[in-house]
């Protein structure tokens, strides 16, 4: 079920709302049970042949991390670093077989000659977020972090429908003591409105803004895929449509995950935190996909020394890191090289810093700190272009056509202009040859969503006085001062209930709308 449809927001979440705090209202423990079987729900309305498979997970991992806690009780080290390993073998080994096995059987295939049958497996929706999710259990249960072991709460705790399809990766500590907390099933009028708030404006950038950027990127990609050539203009539109489609619909999702969530007063961790506005590379992967990010440094790269051992293990980690990072987006090389584009970025922009603290170097004042902005975009554009692209010849058209080597062309109606200017250098025709979008159309839509990620606070920045995220409650500090601090930053606050509730009922009107006039469009994040 998605959030953006009807069926959805018309019938499923008012009963499941309703049922919740009038079933919740009389026993905790019923409610508990509404909300964990209304998620399996959610997640059967996919397909509930998967649903035997998520339930198996859950059991398996309940169970794992319960003989696990006997273990470290007893003071047994090594016999509960043995059932951690083989219970993290088996989610890795879950994963592998669904979302990998025909990526490494066509990957032997081309390169041992053989002839293995793809098994065509259809990836079950969310297995990478529940299994990671699981997994974090499982090490924090061996860390001694987690206190109890209730059935019902890790039910739900897995299943939470807000965050099951596509994220936050949630922690025990995060979640666990607020399904806890005696007044979760007491309605909160506060929460609601600024849950529903916050649901309305992520239901706003994903079927206004990200399906809009869509419809320019996704004909180039298809043009590309199927070997036409893309001159420059038209690259860097595909290029520039698909970075601000894949960041307005993520951010739309962990916008609405959190209003969702608001609203039966549980507060989910933050996932997505204005990342354009990056001053650097490092700081970029701070606030894309916060919640993996995290996974990926605890789990992984801290284990595997982090920076304890000298700078070149330092980057081997990282780079290690990004790579597998890259692979868990999807199976296909484009994503290895696009994890691997990012590791080299990390390494270059760690390089940097120890340059610079060699040499003594000042930090850079606004201009600088603008720039290097400004070059962690472009860079991150030129990763969007791999990871769109569905195989690495389109990626190497792509790429080409940015820059320029496939030709340049501008529209023929601007010769008089610029043509005694550009002179034979650049070709006079239509301005996309390959898919035929209105490229002066993109170009103002590009512009135009740049303007907003630049320009404009984010959700959680308008709505902070009324804590929405996990992180306000907990005293977590959030990533520092933007790029673009100044203009809009300071100057949009969201207060209830007036101009926020007359807003949002225009733009969920809107919504409405648009759902109504094109076919609903999954989020992205569901292929991961």
């Amino acid at each position: 079920m998605l959030f953006n449809s009807y069926d959805f927001i018309l019938i499923y979440l008012p009963i499941v709302f309703a049922g919740a705090f009038l079933i919740g209202g009389r026993s905790r423990r019923l409610g508990t049970l509404w909300l964990a079987c209304a998620s399996i729900v959610f997640y059967g309305v996919w397909d509930f042949r998967y649903v035997p498979l998520l339930l198996a997970s859950i059991v398996f991992n309940y169970k794992a991390g319960y003989w696990i806690s006997l273990k470290i009780a007893a003071q047994e080290w090594n016999r509960g670093r043995t059932l951690l390993i083989a219970a993290i073998a088996v989610n890795l080994g879950l994963l592998g077989y669904f979302k990998y096995a025909d990526f490494f059987l066509s990957t032997a295939n081309s390169a041992l000659g053989s002839d293995f049958p793809a098994l065509r497996i259809v990836l079950p929706l969310g297995i990478s977020f529940f299994t990671f999710t699981q997994i974090a259990f499982l090490v924090d249960v061996y860390r001694g972090f987690v206190r109890e072991y209730d059935f019902l709460r890790y039910l739900l705790f897995v299943t939470y429908f807000p965050h099951l399809i596509a994220g936050p990766v949630l922690h025990h500590k995060q979640v666990m003591p607020q399904f806890a907390e005696p007044t979760m099933f007491r309605v909160n009028w506060e929460n609601v409105a600024v849950g529903v708030t916050i649901f309305v404006l992520g239901l706003t950038k994903k079927v206004v803004f990200a399906d809009g950027f869509a419809q320019y990127a996704t004909p180039i990609f298809k043009g590309v895929a199927a070997g036409a050539s893309p001159m420059l203009a038209e690259s860097w539109i595909a290029a520039l449509t698909y970075t601000l489609q894949i960041y307005f619909d993520f951010s739309g999702y962990s916008d609405m995950a959190i209003g969702l969530s608001l609203m039966f007063n549980v507060r989910l961790p933050l996932n997505f935190y204005s990342p354009y506005k990056s001053a650097n590379i490092i700081d970029f992967w701070r606030r894309w996909h916060m919640t993996l990010s995290a996974f990926l440094r605890d789990y992984l790269y801290f284990p595997l020394g982090g920076n304890r051992k000298g700078s070149v293990r330092r980057y081997v980690n990282l780079m290690a890191t990004m790579l597998i990072g890259g692979l868990w987006h999807g199976a296909g090389w484009t994503f290895v090289v696009w994890g691997g584009l990012h590791g080299l970025y990390l390494v270059v922009n760690h390089g940097w810093r120890k340059v610079k603290s060699i040499l003594n170097v000042q930090p850079q004042g606004r201009i600088g700190i603008m720039a290097g902005g400004l070059l962690t975009f472009i860079a991150v554009v030129v990763g969007w272009a791999i990871f769109r692209s569905p195989n690495l010849a389109s990626a190497g058209a792509m790429l080409k056509g940015m820059a320029g080597l496939n030709g340049i062309a501008v529209p023929a109606h601007w010769k008089p202009v610029v043509g005694h200017i550009l002179g034979g250098h650049v070709e006079f025709s239509k301005w996309a040859s390959v898919s035929g979008i209105n490229g002066e159309s993109a170009f103002l839509a590009i512009v135009a969503g740049l303007a907003v990620v630049w320009l404009f606070p984010n959700v959680e920045q308008m709505l902070a006085q009324y804590k929405p995220t996990w992180e306000h409650i907990a005293g977590v500090k959030l990533p520092a001062a933007h790029v673009s601090r100044g203009l809009l930053q300071d100057r949009l606050r969201l207060r209830l209930p007036t101009v926020p509730a007359v807003a949002s009922g225009v733009l969920f009107f809107i919504c409405l709308v648009y759902m109504g006039s094109k076919r609903t469009s999954e989020f992205l994040y569901f292929q991961f």
